[in-house]
């Protein structure tokens, strides 16, 4: 289980509204999640793509939230496949509509529900499809909505200021960095096509089955020990002898160091909500994942 440093402030509420709108309705109410029709007009994929993203959410009233969890699981994989920029106008255009959907019928609690279940998809550090970078446009306009109880707008701000650090796209901050044996270096000087940044700490349950996954794969430890991949494995707490006691057990093909100045931590350099938490980053230093799960990061790179 990651460490998770979320602020959280609805889990009693949701509850509630959860059990209350399971008992509305009856079953001839009840609707299925409709499939999106692509007019013939659109043949180009890029035209489909954007149809698709546009009118995924059409009409939902009624459907049961079971299905929209599963809707909305389906999404997140269209959105995987689809440019940054047409899936982040994709979560705004959802979120307007799930506020079409309150305002139409505030008994059946679809704002709080909704956002909910997006935030637990997206942005739970335990979610394996957890993206910031989708869930940023989403988050800003909860942050501000008059929908959103005005005493929670504060903590949604905030993930949105977090979500905002570190995009897909920008150049990785540099920070400077130190091993066991007392070597000093910068990100900035770890030279491969792919860095695997690695956010752990020592003795982590989850880091463990992260290492694990990594150096299971032939392939990727074929890249590693070549140089084409490097791993930068970044300690960035306060034990460093807690860390130094422990530092051995990590991979000796990784680049296992601690944070000298403790400035990704206290200064928000990286957006660590979780540890472990792990970036892809290509040889320009540019991100490409962030805080992703391990797979997703393994097959970024073996399926170049």
């Amino acid at each position: 289980m990651r460490k998770n440093f979320r602020i959280s402030s609805l889990c009693a509420f949701v509850a509630l509204l959860v059990s209350c709108a399971g008992h509305r309705g009856s079953v001839s109410e009840t609707r299925h999640f409709p499939q999106v029709n692509i007019p013939s007009v659109y043949t180009a994929p890029e035209e489909r793509m954007e149809y698709v993203l546009n009118h995924y959410w059409d009409d939902f009233s009624g459907v049961p939230m079971e299905e929209i969890e599963v809707a909305l699981s389906n999404f997140i994989g269209i959105l995987d496949n689809a440019p940054l920029a047409g899936a982040q106008k994709a979560m705004a255009v959802l979120f307007e509509r799930i506020c079409e959907e309150e305002r139409a019928d505030t008994s059946a609690h679809r704002y709080i529900l909704m956002t909910q279940l997006v935030s637990k998809y997206l942005y739970d550090p335990n979610s394996p499809m957890r993206n910031e970078d989708y869930y940023l446009p989403f988050v800003s306009l909860m942050a501000e909505s008059p929908l959103t109880p005005e005493d929670l707008r504060p903590a949604y701000r905030y993930e949105a200021e977090s979500c905002a650090i570190c995009q897909y796209g920008t150049v990785a901050p540099d920070f400077k960095m130190r091993t066991a044996v007392g070597r000093t270096l910068s990100l900035y000087d770890v030279k491969a096509e792919y860095i695997m940044l690695f956010f752990s700490n020592p003795g982590c349950d989850a880091c463990k089955e992260i290492i694990e996954e990594v150096m299971g794969v032939p392939e990727m430890v074929d890249l590693i020990n070549s140089g084409a991949v490097a791993v930068v494995n970044v300690y960035i707490d306060e034990d460093l002898a807690a860390w130094r006691e422990y530092e051995p057990n990590y991979p000796e093909s990784w680049i296992s160091c601690y944070d000298i100045f403790r400035i990704i931590r206290n200064e928000r350099l990286y957006d660590v909500r979780a540890i472990p938490s792990l970036y892809l980053l290509d040889k320009d230093k540019r991100i490409l994942l962030k805080d992703a799960p391990t797979q997703k990061v393994i097959n970024a790179i073996l399926n170049q």
